[in-house]
């Protein structure tokens, strides 16, 4: 087989939404005739830990990994938070509108660490690669971001051999939804769109999620941006499927941050639950993973606390079995300047349940179109309050007439395996 290098962050144990990507695509190359070597750190710092994900691991798999320092740490003692204690995805949104250290902590990351807090393990990564892959050639490298630190480890061995490199975009760079709360300085913003745009030049493929985000990478670097959206694993779906909830179960799984926070959407149910006692009586709010406190607290605001349950992290597959009993599946998006192109994992997923989805964010962007193409749920706008309201209404009557379901199709096509095979043809035509 050839091999490919991929270089990321995210690697289980370490969970949540960063890691499935290409812990998934890994898993399928091997019977594509590539076999992965995965560089990682030993000793990361992830918002979450899911050990169940080790299992997904392709036996042919190589793992190389090595020490990273980060200055958490450092961050943790200056705001006063214990230590060991994990940080929510989306912190910097919370961070930069906190106490004076919280937003003194958000000032030096994006001024001084750039474009992230694992730039420290950049060069002892170079290294150590220079090293490796003198005894150890590979065919192909892949770095994914963010952390985009991992691109300039990628760039870096770029300048000394000849192995075609892919740039893979989970995320934007300078166009992410938290960076312009980073309290940057013209010389730090200047740095961070001068190494993005040195890593969009010098990659030999760019990679990303959705078109949205290739149309906002393809203005800066002028670079065709091939598009391989996150999908879904049938093998994750093999599990003997419960019985659905007897309450009108809404459900969201996952990291649930500031920038996500329905507002309407709590308002909403508050007037139906006003408005007909049968609605506060069987709704249940389920959320599952780390919630910002902010949502909680817009949920308790609207009266809605007896309705709220909060369930820690599960692990992958036992949050797949848990949602499979909600009668709707909750797909809050980021209400960002860059919503329209967020195509998150989580929403393939949510597609392979085949339970209702009711999608809060531009009734425009990827993610709605692709919920129209496949059956497979609603979208509505952000502020549309009496649109949010009719959907709930219309889904709580069918709740009760015992006829709340869709029938998706045409969804095959976003299986992780049909994405591996889609991203090797895009690397060997």
């Amino acid at each position: 087989m050839k091999k490919v290098l991929i270089i990321t962050y995210y690697w289980p144990p370490s969970g949540g939404g960063g890691v499935m990507r290409w812990l998934k695509m890994s898993k399928f190359l091997p019977e594509l005739g590539w076999q992965p070597v995965i560089f990682t750190p030993e000793n990361p710092d992830p918002s979450v830990i899911d050990e169940s994900l080790l299992q997904e691991i392709h036996h042919e798999t190589i793992e190389i990994k090595t020490p990273i320092w980060e200055p958490y740490h450092l961050y943790r003692k200056l705001t006063g938070k214990k230590s060991g204690a994990k940080f929510k995805a989306g912190y910097i949104s919370e961070a930069s509108e906190g106490s004076w250290k919280s937003r003194l902590s958000v000032f030096i990351r994006g001024n001084f660490l750039i474009p992230d807090p694992r730039i420290f393990w950049v060069s002892p990564s170079i290294n150590f690669l220079t090293k490796y892959l003198k005894e150890n050639p590979v065919d192909l490298i892949v770095s994914t971001g963010p952390p985009h630190s991992m691109h300039l480890i990628a760039l870096g061995l770029k300048k000394k051999f000849e192995i075609p490199w892919v740039a893979d975009f989970r995320d934007p760079w300078t166009d992410i939804d938290f960076y312009h709360k980073l309290k940057l300085t013209r010389l730090a913003d200047k740095k961070h769109r001068q190494l993005e745009k040195k890593v969009l030049s010098t990659a030999d493929y760019l990679v990303t999620v959705s078109r949205g985000c290739a149309e906002g990478l393809l203005k800066i670097g002028n670079r065709k941006i091939e598009v391989v959206t996150n999908g879904y694993d049938p093998s994750d779906y093999e599990f003997e499927k419960p019985g659905l909830d007897k309450t009108f179960t809404i459900s969201h799984f996952g990291a649930f941050n500031k920038d996500r926070n329905p507002v309407a959407l709590w308002l909403a149910m508050d007037e139906l639950a006003t408005e007909n006692p049968d609605f506060r009586n069987l709704l249940r709010i389920k959320l599952y993973g780390q919630t910002d406190a902010s949502v909680i607290n817009d949920i308790k605001k609207h009266n809605l606390t007896d309705n709220l349950v909060i369930i820690e992290h599960l692990p992958h597959q036992k949050g797949l079995v848990e949602l499979c009993k909600s009668q709707v599946l909750l797909l809050p998006l980021n209400n960002t300047p860059n919503v329209k192109g967020i195509l998150t994992g989580k929403m393939f997923e949510y597609i392979a349940l085949q339970r209702p989805i009711l999608a809060i964010g531009p009734t425009d962007a990827d993610f709605a179109e692709i919920l129209r193409e496949t059956n497979s749920g609603i979208s509505l706008n952000f502020d549309d309050l009496p649109g949010i309201k009719n959907a709930l209404q219309n889904y709580f009557n069918l709740f009760n007439e015992n006829k709340l379901m869709v029938k998706p199709g045409a969804y095959e096509k976003y299986s992780r395996k049909n994405l591996a095979k889609q991203f090797v043809n895009l690397i060997q035509p």
